[in-house]
């Protein structure tokens, strides 16, 4: 349903892609790759978020149920990903080194997700803080 609701969206915004689905860690993943697809990205990823609420939305329509599928369009969260692990693990070290809790940029859910865990794969704490759209990440040293 959501290849289809992507395909058929694809076709009205004229943007050429491909569709790839795959399932990681139980949870539906669909990339659209090819052609120029920034612009499906948007500056900071909100239109790629907002695609994905629409096609969840699109998924909760057709089947009752509420879809946790993840979207990503020329591999801008694969990407994405990468950095912020980079950036959890700077933090990581800084915090350990420092003892002092660290805050970081404001993200959106699926950014905090792979901070949290890298975070937690290396033994510290973390929690999100503030509210949308300046919610954020704190690393905390773990508690004994």
């Amino acid at each position: 349903m959501a290849a289809d609701y992507l395909e058929e969206l694809l076709d009205i915004a004229d943007f050429d892609g491909d569709l790839d689905m795959d399932v990681e860690n139980g949870r539906a993943s669909v990339s659209i790759v090819g052609g120029d697809l920034g612009r499906l990205v948007g500056e900071r990823g909100e239109v790629l978020d907002a695609l994905q609420e629409l096609t969840r939305l699109a998924v909760l329509r057709e089947t009752g149920d509420r879809s946790r599928l993840m979207l990503d369009i020329g591999g801008h969260r694969a990407q994405r990903r990468t950095e912020l692990q980079e950036v959890a693990r700077a933090a990581v070290a800084e915090v350990q080194a420092s003892g002092e809790p660290k805050a970081l940029e404001p993200m959106n859910s699926f950014e905090r997700k792979v901070v949290h865990d890298v975070v937690a794969e290396a033994g510290l704490a973390s929690d999100s803080d503030g509210v949308e759209p300046r919610r954020h990440v704190v690393v905390r040293p773990a508690e004994a």
